[in-house]
């Protein structure tokens, strides 16, 4: 049988080990001198959830209750107390230790201690004039002022009242002119309880929307379209904040937006029209925003796509390796996997033999998909090499697996396949290098080639596939993205007026130097 995503067994999990840390008391956390003898709501335990949980645990957002009050927060207290110890609440996936990050939402030990303490004493509501007032929240309007372009989804989503969760990519056509450089995105859902998440890749290939039109739904299933570029991403509890350092995506003319929706059914049957606001720079950012993977293109180059991981398999393992090829302040990561994945992180060794930590998620979630700012740059010598190691469990003891009994399970686009890598985002310390690197414009834009010259050999031959509609080998007339067009004399060597794989497979990539 499949095993469907639609949170039951999250939601028995968390129950379950609510009821194990309310009964053993806290694991690994210890009370120190932060923790009064005596606490009270008002005075100690209110600042910890007003400013943690109350961004999400408030009306029309993701979460399924409030925690705007004492009788919100006392009613749940047990349970509560429970995922709090176990750190599933407030959810930050990223393992302490490995890298600073921007807008961390990881509680202290001494206010889990807190909490435990409140909860083992009795929940005591405290004085009324020591309660704190809830933060700002932005109900309406954006968070970064007016945006500088809006888009909406073109057609309404209906998101059923329960079931599995949904993940939906949508194709919004920007119709731009000119060529962009965004600093920011910002979501604004119709439907805040069931969006998760959002992923924003572009496409100057026409290739989603083709995938758009084919599907009898609003947009379309799978991730299976080549991803020209990026503006990052949203998730449930995340701040809407611009690129650091004056940076900036790319965003070249022609570009559809593709969004990827993350959709958890609340028990309510919802529609969702979510609006985008794009923020764009005034002027070209001073320094190029590159990226790198590893392992590289999700894996697809690893014993994931070769051997699969076997049916029981508990510690499948792949590994990746990026050397840096100047010196370069690493600005961001995130990781990517799907459902089988169970830890992730990245190490780095320098030039004089030192190690240091990166990134590190010990419990992988799916639904919980982020990309983090470091707090400071990273600065890496040339030389470094950061290498990354993800682990897969595809037993029937995972929770999150999909299918049991357990299958063989090989790379692929759909969440039922696996892939993985961790993934960064950073800038040449002298830009005078940047020019060269093979992920110089990752974020977007076509350097040549319609998109072609962008991707890897595979990613290539997928690409060609699905513009091919007829079958016949070769990409002619509406077959030919009118993006893609600008690039016949480069792509069709012979001039024949069709585009041969041969000619896709030969044509220089733009990741030579």
């Amino acid at each position: 049988m499949t095993r469907s995503d639609d949170g039951l067994g999250r939601t028995i999990i968390t129950w379950f080990g609510a009821a194990w840390f309310a009964s053993a008391g806290l694991a690994g956390v210890s009370a120190g001198a932060g923790v009064p003898a005596k606490v009270t709501f008002t005075e100690h335990v209110a600042p910890i959830v007003f400013e943690n949980c109350a961004g999400c645990h408030r009306p029309d957002q993701g979460a399924p209750f409030t925690l705007l009050s004492y009788r919100d927060v006392q009613k749940r207290g047990e349970f509560l107390r429970g995922v709090i110890a176990n750190r599933e609440m407030p959810p930050w996936p990223p393992a302490h230790g490995w890298g600073r990050l921007q807008d961390e939402r990881r509680l202290s030990d001494d206010q889990i201690a807190t909490f435990d303490r409140w909860v083992e004493t009795g929940m005591e509501e405290g004085p009324a004039d020591k309660l704190p007032k809830l933060p700002p929240f932005v109900e309406r309007g954006w968070t970064l002022g007016e945006p500088d372009m809006i888009v909406t989804l073109p057609e309404a989503f209906d998101v059923p009242a329960d079931g599995p969760d949904i993940y939906r990519m949508f194709v919004l056509p920007l119709n731009l002119s000119t060529d962009q450089w965004v600093t920011a995105v910002e979501i604004h859902p119709t439907a805040r309880s069931v969006v998760h998440h959002a992923l924003y890749f572009l496409d100057d290939t026409g290739a989603a929307r083709k995938l758009d039109e084919a599907d009898s739904k609003p947009g379309f299933g799978k991730m299976s379209f080549p991803r020209t570029g990026t503006l990052g991403g949203w998730a449930l509890g995340a701040t809407t904040r611009r690129l650091p350092m004056g940076l900036a995506y790319p965003l070249s003319k022609g570009s559809d937006l593709v969004v990827q929706i993350h959709f958890h059914p609340s028990g309510k049957a919802e529609r969702e029209r979510a609006s985008f606001g794009l923020y764009f720079a005034k002027e070209k950012p001073k320094k190029r925003l590159m990226g790198f993977q590893a392992p590289t293109a999700f894996g697809l180059g690893t014993e994931l796509r070769t051997r699969g991981i076997q049916p029981g398999e508990k510690d499948f393992t792949i590994h990746g390796e990026w050397t840096a090829p100047f010196d370069v302040d690493l600005v961001s990561v995130g990781g990517h996997a799907h459902y089988r994945c169970k830890s992730m992180k990245a190490v780095v060794k320098l030039p004089d033999g030192r190690e240091e930590k990166l990134f590190a998620i010990d419990d992988w979630d799916f639904r919980w998909q982020g990309r983090y700012n470091y707090a400071e740059p990273v600065r890496l010598a040339k030389g470094s090499v950061v290498r990354t190691t993800l682990v897969y469990d595809n037993s029937a003891d995972n929770p999150r697996n999909p299918s049991i009994p357990p299958i063989l399970v090989r790379w692929g686009e759909g969440t039922n396949d696996e892939m993985g890598s961790v993934n960064f985002a950073f800038v040449a310390v002298d830009e005078a290098n940047a020019a060269s690197y093979r992920g110089a414009r990752m974020g977007g834009g076509s350097a040549g080639g319609g998109g072609f010259r962008n991707l890897g050999p595979a990613q290539r031959l997928a690409m060609f596939r699905l513009l091919d509609a007829d079958r016949d080998g070769k990409l002619k007339g509406d077959e030919i993205p009118e993006r893609m067009r600008a690039f016949m004399d480069l792509i069709d060597v012979n001039h024949d007026g069709a585009i041969s794989r041969e000619e896709v497979e030969s044509l220089p990539s733009a990741t030579s130097r």
